[in-house]
């Protein structure tokens, strides 16, 4: 059995794990490493249901979706993003989940909160009602199967997408916009909130401005220093480090960083014109310090480039394993297919000694196949190890799954979703038995079970 430690250890090995023929010629006349493939769970049984295909072993119960009522007594929101899983108690969780709702969508999404809860809303449209965005959150029973309570948590924001569960046990939710203050709404928008899980209801709304003001993704917390990672989903985004002045005190505030690749000022690792970035070489890290973090000009990545940081295309999901992490470069690649990158952060991060020892970061997966691998998002991680990443690709004809990637670079269908919508906010029960996703719209939020211990690794 291959464990979550083994996994965030191992050293990267892409063998060609017995790929198909036509996928590696055509991978080859492109002059792109061909992605390995595993079996995974095996093949994917149709749901008849026509909702989520699964590997035998496996289902899926619908715990929450659009419109249920909530212990508040308002409904349960649209597009259900980035979720976050916290221990309350040994059978019981507080899954926080956001909602990416904008000002277009009070008129049908939002009516109820808008009206009823505008008095804790972090920002209004029109000083009248309260934006949509926001949180709502799951308290749920692992021994029993079932919901006991559903609120909403935070609103009042604006495309709330991924974010990230923290050590000390609250959700940063990420505000995917940078939009300012006019005529329609007061506040300036862009920043990550935090949502706590001891007391329901609404949280109070703090920007944590610090943070930095950007198309934020999501975030991952190193436990070790409480330094958060940040993505940023732009096609020359930045991947960005914070400090806090305290660890476990964001409001505080703290130093907002870009990664600079030691000794390769400006490197761009998207790999769009050329292979820059080859697979699972490791590069030395450094960091350098922006100032102005709020960016009213939203150019906090323009003037992190000007300072030698390197250009991602689309950080989106994040995850932080043991003393490690992953996060997706969703149209990164030489057929922006999507990748994954791996950094390690050095036993000093943060502190003078870095310098004489720093992280490194790599190239963990390049997608050379569609079919394979296409547009990876929300991604977190197995019991046994692997990465499990949510495809979001938007066609006229969208065949969106979950993603299984092993150790060692080898990729798996481990689910797919049977509706014209994204799968978002995959994440795991401490005690690793649920996974649990949503459907992004209409929302529907799913706790999978099976076994976990049924992996497969032939090629």
């Amino acid at each position: 059995m291959v464990t979550r430690r083994q996994f965030t250890k191992s050293t990267v090995a892409l063998a060609f794990l017995g790929l198909n023929s036509s996928i590696l010629g055509c991978a080859r006349k492109q002059g792109i490493t061909p992605t390995p493939t595993t079996t995974g769970y095996g093949p994917l049984i149709p749901d008849p249901k026509g909702l989520l295909d699964l590997p035998e072993g496996f289902s899926y119960q619908v715990i929450s979706a659009l419109n249920d009522k909530m212990d508040d007594g308002l409904s349960v929101p649209d597009n259900a993003d980035g979720m976050g899983c916290i221990a309350l108690s040994s059978n019981r969780i507080a899954l926080v989940r956001n909602h990416e709702l904008s000002p277009k969508h009070l008129q049908n999404a939002a009516s109820d909160i808008a009206a009823h809860r505008t008095k804790k809303a972090y920002d209004t449209f029109n000083q009248d009602v309260a934006l949509p965005g926001g949180t709502t959150t799951l308290v749920y029973n692992l021994d029993t199967q079932q919901i006991e309570q559903q609120y909403y948590s935070l609103v009042g924001t604006i495309r709330n997408c991924a974010g990230g569960t923290t050590p000390w046990g609250t959700w940063l939710s990420c505000e995917e916009t940078v939009r300012l203050a006019d005529s329609e709404i007061d506040k300036d928008h862009g920043y990550i909130f935090e949502v706590p899980v001891d007391q329901p209801g609404l949280c109070d709304p703090i920007p944590l401005v610090d943070m930095g003001r950007f198309n934020h993704e999501a975030a991952a917390v190193d436990p070790r220093t409480g330094i958060i990672y940040l993505t940023e989903d732009r096609g020359d985004g930045l991947f960005y480090r914070f400090i806090p002045h305290q660890k476990g005190r964001l409001a505080q505030g703290g130093i907002l960083q870009a990664l600079v690749f030691k000794s390769l000022n400006k490197f761009d690792t998207r790999n769009w014109q050329q292979q820059n970035m080859p697979l699972s070489n490791w590069y030395e890290a450094e960091w350098v310090t922006l100032d102005n973090p709020q960016s009213p000009e939203d150019d906090l990545r323009i003037r992190g480039y000007d300072l030698g940081a390197a250009v991602f295309a689309r950080g989106e999901g994040i995850h932080f394993g043991d003393n490690e992490l992953y996060f997706c470069c969703t149209n990164g690649g030489g057929k922006q297919l999507g990748q994954i990158m791996r950094y390690q952060p050095s036993a000093y991060e943060g502190t003078d000694k870095e310098a004489t020892s720093p992280g490194q970061i790599q190239l963990f997966l390049e997608s050379s196949d569609k079919s394979l691998y296409d547009f990876g998002d929300n991604l977190t991680v197995t019991p046994q190890g692997h990465l499990l990443v949510c495809e979001d690709q938007y066609t006229s004809n969208p065949s969106n799954h979950l993603r299984g990637v092993s150790p060692q670079g080898a990729v798996y269908p481990f689910a797919k979703l049977r509706t014209t919508t994204e799968l978002a906010g995959a994440c795991f029960s401490p005690d690793g038995t649920t996974l649990f996703v949503n459907v992004y719209s209409p929302t529907k939020t799913l706790a999978i079970t099976g076994d976990w211990q049924n992996y497969h690794s032939v090629g």
